[in-house]
């Protein structure tokens, strides 16, 4: 461990670990290293279901109903991927899908006055769903057909929008939206959590539904993806890309000390030997100092033994529940898969409910998705604080990433990856310089 490396990476969450990939693969010395004994920091998928009871405390073992412990991998971080979002390239592009398998989730569903509905998947289902009359129907077909000829880089398909300055709301009236299905779009499309975006120019969200129909397309049931075995297979394919390209990898190391010359990181002390490096990537729980609170994430995992009610019995799918249906400012979101994904005992299923925390009682705050899915057998509360960096690192060359937000999908931490990436290279992210040298696999022609 006395060496000097290009990069050390504390904690294996998936942020860390896809940097840790890119950077080996980019040809870096890195040195990888985890206070923990498994991986995944706090996106792990929690393995026997004993560890998981043990983790939040509960009482004895878990009753005999629960199966054998050893089928269950609870994820601490509920969230799919989106089947075209940039998770999905850059598995694709470094390779690291041959570690993995993936299901495509059943359904979406939104949530309307107490009841929930099928987000529609096809122009047939949009025509027969109840969440909209006949004739509003029409008009968001108009609009979904804009949507999708919508490019940015060419004016003549803006039909006198202008991308960078026409709100979204005003898109909206143009095309005669009435609040059901502006709540939809924004919120189980556009997967907004707040309405914040009604003011804001309407590049972003156009966008943002041009992924979910791109997404959805490819599969046909829904845009999601989920990986058999859980989500804490992610990091472990990463870990296994960099460790290819000669990456070092240490669990259960305790970090004494970061060591820190001149506001400038040299190095990193544990069990008293100290590796040397240029530059350092952790999360927020490595340099506690260094980052501040911007809110909390209220997650309950709920253990079922049925399928939620009016999900055709889907055994996986994701509820929004758009924030004004249930006076609040962000979304409540379920995230549900079950033992055909490998991460239950037979007949069970695990669904996962989460929000940005709003008021001093958080788990009132989420009564109205636990409503959706009683009877529940378990519950595990956790109420996390979401943590940022307090500056960028060009100093210290300290890179730290920012806790997971209460999102079901990959995006917004795919994008502070990329955002790393540029704080450290000084170069934009690149998909193409993911893709491996063709002839390193495995030392494969």
């Amino acid at each position: 461990m006395n060496e000097e490396y290009d990069v050390i990476v504390l904690g294996t969450g998936l942020t860390e670990c896809i940097l840790s990939g890119i950077m080996s693969v980019n040809g870096k010395k890195v040195l990888h290293m985890d206070r923990n004994p498994y991986y995944g920091g706090e996106s792990a998928s929690i393995t026997p279901l004993e560890d998981l009871y043990k983790r939040f405390k509960l009482p004895g073992p878990p009753p005999t109903s629960m199966g054998r412990g050893r089928d269950w991998n609870v994820d601490l971080i509920p969230k799919f991927l989106m089947a075209n979002g940039q998770l999905v390239k850059m598995l694709l592009y470094t390779e690291v899908t041959r570690y993995l398998d993936f299901k495509v989730t059943e359904g979406s569903f939104v949530y309307k006055g107490g009841k929930i509905y099928k987000v529609p998947s096809t122009e047939a289902e949009a025509l027969a769903s109840s969440l909209m009359g006949l004739f509003e129907k029409r008009r968001f077909r108009k609009f979904l057909v804009y949507v999708a000829n919508f490019d940015e880089k060419d004016p003549r398909t803006f039909e006198g929008i202008d991308p960078k300055k026409t709100t979204m709301r005003d898109v909206y009236k143009r095309f005669d939206l009435g609040q059901d299905v502006i709540d939809f779009t924004g919120h189980a499309l556009a997967l907004y959590r707040t309405d914040d975006y009604l003011d804001q120019p309407c590049c972003e969200t156009i966008n943002r539904i041009k992924l979910y129909s791109e997404s959805l397309a490819r599969y046909g049931k829904s845009p999601y993806l989920y990986p058999l075995y859980g989500l804490g297979e992610l990091p472990q394919g990463f870990a296994r890309l960099s460790a290819i390209y000669g990456g070092t990898y240490m669990l259960n190391k305790p970090i004494e000390e970061i060591i820190v010359h001149n506001g400038k990181v040299v190095g990193v002390k544990s069990e008293g030997e100290i590796a040397r490096c240029k530059q350092l990537i952790c999360d927020p729980s490595y340099v506690k100092d260094r980052v501040e609170k911007v809110g909390q994430v209220i997650r309950v995992i709920c253990i079922l033994s049925h399928p939620i009610k009016n999900t055709n019995d889907a055994n996986s799918c994701q509820i929004i529940i758009p924030q004004n249906q249930v006076n609040r400012k962000s979304d409540i979101y379920v995230c549900m898969i079950s033992s055909a994904h490998n991460v239950a005992a037979q007949g069970k299923y695990i669904a996962i409910v989460s929000t940005t925390v709003e008021t001093k009682e958080p788990e009132k705050e989420i009564r109205p998705a636990l409503e959706l899915l009683e009877p529940i057998e378990q519950k595990f509360v956790s109420i996390s604080d979401l943590l940022v960096p307090k500056d960028l690192g060009r100093e210290s060359q300290i890179f730290i990433s920012r806790t997971y937000d209460a999102t079901t999908h990959f995006e917004t931490t795919c994008d502070d990856i990329k955002d790393i990436y540029k704080r450290m290279t000084g170069s934009e992210f690149d998909f193409e310089e993911m893709k491996r040298k063709k002839n390193d696999i495995y030392g494969e022609d």
